[in-house]
C-alpha cells in the first residue's frame, strides 16, 4: 500500500463546500468488477458480464448529462469511475448522485462502479496548473487503459466523452481503447435503440436553447443568486437564514414558506416559518430546494390569507384578507437543489395555436401545482398532447421567466388509471421495477413437489413453540403479508405469559445481498388504494415470511412473564423460534368473539372441518386467548394514559372494488376494540426492543421519535375547542391528553373527533434516528408517552424493522457477536435513517393521492341530481372569509365550500331549506360567518354546525381532479346511519379508564376463587381451557356501557 496526499473540494448535506487535505491510500488488489478477471481481483458481488462485445467508460460530462440514458437497460457493460462519480456527487448533489449509486447498486443494469483512485496503476495525480476538468477526463482515460490491459485486451474499452479535444488527442493512442463522442456511440453501437436517440436529442436540444437564450437575453427577469462562499458567511454571520423551501400547494403563485434549519436561525428568535411572498421573491428556487433567504424589514412583512381558494395560475391578490403579519423574506440563493423527474401535461390543441411563431418551444404544466411551468423544446407536442409526460429541468437562468427543461418520456393517458397511478409513483420519486434476477436466485425454491420446511440446524439454535403455545395473528381481511403473530397462556405459578412473535425477515434476508440491497432502496411497501408493491419478493412477503395458519414458520419472539393480577412486567425474553400460528382471524372476526358473537365461528377456515365438542374446546380457548390479550391491553393502555398518551384520529377511507376494479363504495375505516388490543401489544413490544438495543448499542441504535409539537400549530385547535367552551392545555402531552378527554358534546360525538383530528393535524412527524446522533433527552415519543420507541413488528414491509432485528439479534446472541461487524456504524446508521424517513413520507403521500383519486373516479360516475349518495351530512370545522372548510364523515373527506361564488354572489338558505346564490355579502367572525344576502334575511353558519353537502368532482386535463363540496342546505342530512352515530356513547378512553378499576378488583377476587381449580388443571405449558373474566367483563359491558363498536360515530 503507498501513501499519498490529496486535496478534495467537499459539499456537506446542506450544500456547503469545505476544502480537506486527506491522505490517500493506494492499493493494487482493488476489485475490477468483471467476471473476466483472471487477475485474483477481490470479488464483490455483482460482476460485470463476459459475454459482450465491449466495456464502456462514460467521461465525467456524459455521467451528468446523458445519466437518464444509462439508465437503460439495453446498454450493458458500463463503468462507471471513481471519478465521475465525485464529480457527480459534488456538481450535480446528493439527489443525482444517490440515483447514480442505486443505478450501480441494482441488479438489474450490468454497471459498476471502479475506484479508479485508490488503483496503485489507475491512480493519476493532477499536475501543477491542470483544470480540474482536464485532469478528471485524463484520470478516466488512463483508468480506462488500465482496465484493457488488465484483462490482457480481452475485451475492448470505449470511452465515451464529448470534449473534442481529448477524442483528437486520445482517440489513437491506446490499442483497443477507443475514445469517441456520445452521439457517435449510439449511432454505431445502438442505431436501434429508438427511445435513446429521441431522449438524447431532447437533452441536447434543450442544451442548444439554454445557450442560444442567455446570449439572446440580456434583461433579467430574477436577481443573480449570492455565490455560495458569500451565503455560508452570511448564514453564520445571522444575515441569512437557511432552511427548504414549501409551496403552499392551494396558492402556488403567491406562498410558499422556508422551514428554518441551522443554528444561525436561533439567533434571530424566529419561531414561525419565513412566508415568500409572490414568484419574484423566489427567485427561482423550486419547492423542496434548500435555500438562504434574507428577512425583509417589519414594514413589508405579510400575513397568510385567511380566505378559501382553488389553486390560481396568477398572482390575483386585490381585495384578500390576510392573517398577522409573519416574518417575511427573499431568497437569495440556493443551497442545494432538489429537482427530481416532473410529470407534465402538454398545451392543448387551442392553447398551441395561441403560442404563435415559435411552436417548438411549449411551456408544459407539471402536475403538482407546486411547479412552475417548465419550456421544453420539442417536435412532438401535438402528438403528446393527450398523454402524461416526464420532464427534467435542466436550468433556470435568471434571464428566463421559466426554467428550461427536456422531455424524457410518456407515462399514459390522461385519465387513464394505469397512467394516473405511474403519475402519483413518478411524482413521489417511487420506483418498483419488477424483482431481478440476481434477486429471484437468492430466494428459497419452494414447489408444490418441494414444500418448505424447517431446517434440523434450526431446530437445534431456535426455541419450538410449536406445542406449548396457542399462537394466533388478527389482521385485516385478505391480508397476505402477516408480519405479526400473539400467544397468551397461564403458566404454572398464576402468572401470564404473553408472546408477541415477528416474522424471522433477516434469516432469509442476509445483509448487503441483492434482496436486501433492494428492500433498502425501496424502505417500505407501498400501499395504494387499489393495490401494493411489497418491499420483498412475494415468496417471501406472501409465503415464507408471512405466519400464515397451519404452517411452520420462523419467528424473533418477544415474551413476557406479567403478574397475575396487576399485569405488572416480571421478566421479558427475546428469542428466536419456530411457531406454528393456530388461526388466521380477521379484525371483525376476532371482535365478534370478543362480544360474545360465536357465530362467527363459521367464518373461521381453522375451525370448519372438527367435530363439534372439538370445536367448542378449540373456541373456547381462542375466546379466551382474545378476551385475556384485550383486558392485558386495556391495562397496559391505562397505563400510557397515566404518562400522557395521546388518543388521535385520522382520516382512513378503504375502497371497495369489484372483481373488475369497479368501485362498489368508499368506507371510512370503523375503529374496533380489537385495533387497539393489537396495537397496544405491538407497541409494547416495539419499546421493551427499543430499550434492549440501546442498551447493547448506546450510539447506533436505531429508534422512533416523536419531537413535541409546536404550539404556534395548535392556535387553530384552542380556538375552535373554545367555541364550544372547551379549554385545550397544549403544554404538554398529558395536558392535552385530559383536555381532549374532556371536551365531549353529548349531542354530538364528532365534536371529539374533529378536535383530535385537529390535534393530529399539529403534530410533529415522528422520525427515525440513529442514537449516536441525537442527545438522550431527545429519544421521547411524545404521542405514545415512551422514553424509547422503535419498529420491530412488520419486518416484512419496513426496512427499519430489518436493522432492529439485526440489532436485537446481536444484542441477545449469548457471546456470540459474529454478527457485530456488520452492524451499521452511527454515520451509515443517520444517513438511512434519512433515506427511510424520505421513502416513508413519499409511501404516506402517495397512498393519500390515490385514495383522493379513487374518490374522484367514484362521484365522476354518479349523477349530481338522482344519486344520493352525492349527498351527505357535513360538519364545519373551520370558518374562512370566502366560505368553511366540512368534514363530511361519511366519505372521510375534508373540503372546502364557498359561501361566495366568483361572480360575487352569496349563499341565500330559502324557506325550504335549500340554498341558492343572491347578491349580498360575507361577514367573518372567530367561530361563525353571516351570509347577508342584500334582500333576504342573514344565514349564520357556526363551528361544528352540520349541513347537507352536495359531493362533485372538478376535472383537470394538467392536474389530478379534485372533490368539490355544495353546501345544499344550512341543515343536517339526516339519515339512518347518522341517527345512529350520534346516539350518547362512552369513548375508548373512557371505557379503558372505567373497566381498569372494576377489574382490578374483579380479578383478585375471581383468582382467589380459582386457585386450587388452577393447580390441579393446569400442567406445566399447557394452554388455558375454558371460562375466564373475559366473561365478567362482557356482563359489565352489557350492563353499564353501549355498543363499543360505534365509538366513533360516523
Amino acid at each position: 500500500m503507498q501513501r499519498t496526499e490529496k486535496v478534495l473540494q467537499l459539499r456537506g448535506l446542506l450544500g456547503r463546500s469545505v476544502r480537506v487535505v486527506r491522505e490517500h491510500y493506494l492499493r493494487p488488489d482493488v476489485p475490477c468488477g468483471s467476471a473476466l478477471c483472471r487477475a485474483d481481483c477481490p470479488r464483490g458481488e455483482k460482476l460485470l458480464s463476459d459475454d459482450l462485445t465491449h466495456y464502456v467508460v462514460p467521461d465525467w460530462k456524459v455521467v451528468q448529462d446523458y445519466l437518464e440514458i444509462l439508465e437503460f437497460l439495453e446498454l450493458r457493460g458500463i463503468v462507471f469511475m471513481q471519478t465521475a462519480c465525485q464529480a457527480m456527487q459534488h456538481q450535480r448533489g446528493r439527489r443525482q448522485y444517490n440515483k447514480l449509486r442505486n443505478l450501480v447498486r441494482d441488479a438489474r443494469h450490468d454497471c459498476i462502479m471502479f475506484f479508479n483512485e485508490f488503483q496503485l496503476l489507475s491512480y493519476l495525480p493532477r499536475e501543477r496548473g491542470e483544470s480540474l476538468e482536464k485532469w478528471q477526463t485524463r484520470s478516466i482515460y488512463n483508468a480506462s487503459v488500465w482496465y484493457y490491459n488488465h484483462f490482457a485486451g480481452q475485451m475492448p474499452i470505449v470511452m465515451v466523452t464529448d470534449d473534442e479535444d481529448s477524442i483528437q488527442q486520445l482517440g489513437s493512442e491506446t490499442e483497443g481503447v477507443f475514445v469517441i463522442s456520445f452521439k457517435n456511440y449510439l449511432d454505431n453501437f445502438w442505431p436501434d435503440l429508438k427511445a435513446a436517440h429521441e431522449l438524447f436529442e431532447s437533452i441536447v436540444h434543450s442544451r442548444r436553447e439554454r445557450e442560444n437564450e442567455s446570449q439572446e437575453n440580456h434583461g433579467r427577469e430574477y436577481p443573480e443568486h449570492v455565490p455560495v462562499e458569500m451565503l455560508e458567511a452570511g448564514i453564520k454571520s445571522g444575515r441569512y437564514i437557511q432552511g427548504v423551501l414549501n409551496v403552499n400547494k392551494h396558492r402556488a403563485q403567491v406562498e410558499a414558506f422556508v422551514r428554518l434549519q441551522g443554528a444561525s436561525n436561533k439567533e434571530k428568535d424566529l419561531k414561525n416559518d419565513v412566508l415568500i411572498y409572490g414568484t419574484k421573491a423566489r427567485n427561482r428556487a423550486i419547492h423542496g430546494d434548500v435555500v438562504a433567504v434574507e428577512l425583509l424589514p417589519k414594514s413589508e412583512w405579510k400575513g397568510r390569507t385567511a380566505a378559501l381558494c382553488e389553486n390560481e395560475t396568477e398572482e390575483k391578490t386585490s381585495g384578500e384578507v390576510y392573517g398577522e403579519p409573519m416574518p417575511t423574506g427573499k431568497v437569495v440563493g440556493i443551497i442545494q437543489k432538489n429537482w427530481r423527474d416532473y410529470v407534465v401535461t402538454f398545451p392543448s390543441k387551442e392553447e398551441s395555436q395561441s403560442h404563435g411563431k415559435n411552436a417548438q418551444k411549449v411551456l408544459v404544466t407539471p402536475w403538482d401545482y407546486r411547479i412552475p411551468k417548465i419550456r421544453i423544446s420539442t417536435q412532438q407536442a401535438e402528438a403528446l398532447q393527450d398523454f402524461r409526460v416526464i420532464v427534467r429541468i435542466d436550468s433556470w437562468e435568471s434571464t428566463s421567466v421559466y426554467p428550461n427543461g427536456h422531455f424524457v418520456r410518456v407515462l399514459g393517458r390522461i385519465g387513464d388509471l394505469e397512467g394516473e397511478i405511474q403519475t402519483i409513483l413518478v411524482e413521489n420519486s417511487i420506483s418498483v421495477s419488477p424483482f431481478s434476477e440476481a434477486q429471484m436466485c437468492e430466494m428459497p425454491v419452494v414447489v408444490p413437489e418441494k414444500p418448505w420446511k424447517v431446517a434440523p440446524e434450526e431446530e437445534l439454535k431456535r426455541v419450538d413453540l410449536r406445542e406449548t403455545h396457542l399462537v394466533f395473528s388478527i389482521d385485516p381481511k385478505g391480508c397476505e403479508d402477516v408480519d405479526d403473530a400473539l400467544s397468551i397462556r397461564i403458566l404454572p405459578n398464576g402468572n401470564l405469559e404473553l408472546g408477541v412473535h415477528i416474522a424471522d425477515v433477516t434469516h432469509f434476508v442476509a445483509t448487503n445481498s441483492y434482496t436486501d440491497i433492494e428492500a433498502r432502496a425501496r424502505a417500505t411497501t407501498y400501499y395504494l388504494a387499489d393495490r401494493r408493491y411489497d418491499m420483498l419478493p412475494a415468496v417471501l412477503s406472501a409465503n415464507l415470511c408471512s405466519l400464515l395458519g397451519n404452517v411452520d414458520r420462523y419467528a424473533v419472539s418477544v415474551i413476557w412473564e406479567l403478574e397475575k393480577t396487576s399485569y405488572e412486567i416480571k421478566e421479558v425474553w427475546y428469542h428466536r423460534t419456530i411457531i406454528r400460528s393456530s388461526y388466521k382471524l380477521f379484525y371483525e372476526a376476532a371482535q365478534a368473539l370478543l362480544d360474545g358473537d360465536l357465530t362467527v365461528a363459521d367464518e373461521i377456515p381453522e375451525l370448519k372441518d372438527m367435530g363439534e365438542d372439538t370445536r367448542k374446546q378449540k373456541l373456547d380457548e381462542l375466546t379466551w386467548a382474545i378476551g385475556k390479550l384485550t383486558d392485558v391491553a386495556r391495562h397496559i393502555r391505562a397505563k400510557r394514559d397515566s404518562c400522557g398518551a395521546l388518543e388521535l384520529e385520522g382520516v382512513e377511507v378503504r375502497v371497495l372494488l369489484d372483481d373488475k376494479k369497479n368501485i362498489d363504495d368508499l368506507i371510512p375505516r370503523q375503529p374496533l376494540e380489537v385495533h387497539e388490543t393489537i396495537a397496544e401489544c405491538m407497541i409494547l413490544a416495539n419499546h421493551w426492543v427499543a430499550k434492549k438495543i440501546w442498551e447493547t448499542f448506546p450510539h447506533q441504535a436505531l429508534l422512533r421519535q416523536h419531537p413535541p409539537p409546536r404550539q404556534e400549530f395548535f392556535s387553530e385547535l384552542r380556538e375552535c375547542a373554545g367555541t364550544k367552551g372547551f379549554f385545550i392545555d397544549t403544554r404538554s402531552n398529558k395536558a392535552l391528553a385530559d383536555s381532549l378527554d374532556k371536551a365531549v358534546d353529548s349531542s354530538d360525538p364528532l365534536v371529539n373527533r374533529l378536535l383530535r383530528s385537529m390535534a393530529t393535524q399539529a403534530m410533529s412527524n415522528a422520525l427515525y434516528f440513529s442514537t449516536g446522533s441525537c442527545p438522550k433527552e431527545e429519544f421521547f415519543h411524545y404521542g405514545l408517552a415512551l422514553d424509547k420507541y422503535t419498529h420491530f413488528t412488520s419486518p416484512i414491509r419496513r426496512y427499519a424493522d430489518i436493522i432492529v432485528h439485526r440489532l436485537l439479534l446481536v444484542a441477545t446472541s449469548k457471546g456470540d457477536k459474529s454478527g457485530k461487524e456488520n452492524l451499521p456504524s452511527n454515520k451509515e446508521l443517520e444517513e438511512l435513517c434519512r433515506h427511510i424517513n424520505n421513502r416513508n413520507r413519499a409511501a404516506q403521500h402517495a397512498q393519500k393521492q390515490s385514495t383522493e383519486l379513487f374518490q374522484c373516479m367514484y362521484f365522476r360516475d354518479k349523477s349530481l341530481d338522482g344519486d344520493e349518495q352525492c349527498t351527505a351530512d357535513g360538519i364545519i370545522y373551520s370558518i374562512r372569509t370566502n366560505g368553511v372548510l366540512v368534514f363530511v364523515p361519511r366519505y372521510g373527506i375534508k373540503g372546502a365550500a364557498y359561501l361566495k361564488n366568483k361572480e360575487g354572489l352569496v349563499l341565500s338558505c330559502q324557506a325550504d331549506g335549500s340554498c341558492k346564490w343572491k347578491p349580498g355579502c360575507l361577514q367573518r367572525f372567530p367561530s361563525k360567518i353571516i351570509s347577508a344576502p342584500t334582500a333576504e334575511d342573514p344565514v349564520t353558519l357556526n363551528l361544528f354546525d352540520h349541513v347537507a353537502v352536495k359531493i362533485s368532482v372538478q376535472s383537470s386535463r394538467c392536474h389530478t381532479d379534485r372533490i368539490q363540496l355544495h353546501i345544499t342546505s344550512c341543515k343536517p342530512y339526516k339519515t339512518p346511519e347518522l341517527e345512529l352515530s350520534q346516539s350518547p356513547h362512552i369513548s375508548r378512553t373512557d371505557l379503558v379508564r372505567e373497566v381498569t378499576k372494576t377489574v382490578e378488583e374483579a380479578q383478585l377476587a375471581h383468582d382467589k376463587a380459582k386457585t386450587k381449580m388452577i393447580e390441579e388443571e393446569y400442567e406445566e405449558y399447557r394452554q388455558t381451557q375454558g371460562v375466564s373474566l373475559y366473561h365478567l367483563l362482557e356482563e359489565i359491558k352489557e350492563l353499564a356501557l353501549l355498543d363499543v363498536s360505534a365509538d366513533s360515530g360516523a
